[in-house]
């Protein structure tokens, strides 16, 4: 709940719906478990990154890119706004959200992982 945007409940769905951390092997499963990783689709030389895959629980989807949008433009979180806004220059806002979003269920991953509060790096106190 140290994360600007994210209250009690979402915070409490998401550890609900996570379980124990320490089966997933690193961050990658994580977001691949959500649902958050983008589809792949490769033959021969050609390589095609298309939309996430949303092949794990909507609803933890879902609450982590309302937090997001709420970190993004409520909180005025600086690490997440200033990564929202180089996203959001080049690609739409909704795509930019959802990498917050994922961005975020890194953080959270980490966190647990590790036992910290919420700290992004290169943002002064």
């Amino acid at each position: 709940m140290t994360i600007p945007g994210v209250s009690y409940y979402t915070a409490l769905s998401i550890y609900a719906e996570l379980g124990e951390i320490s089966r997933f092997d690193g961050d990658k499963s994580v977001v691949s478990y959500v649902g958050l990783n983008p589809v792949i689709r490769e033959s021969g030389d050609s390589r095609i990154e298309g939309s996430i895959s949303k092949r794990g629980s909507g609803r933890v989807r879902w609450l982590l890119v309302q937090a997001a949008n709420t970190a993004v433009h409520t909180c005025n979180d600086e690490y997440l706004s200033r990564f929202y806004e180089r996203l959001a220059s080049r690609k739409n806002s909704q795509k930019a959200i959802v990498a917050c979003a994922r961005k975020m269920l890194v953080l959270i991953y980490h966190m647990l992982d590790r036992g910290e509060v919420y700290d992004p790096p290169d943002v002064s106190a």
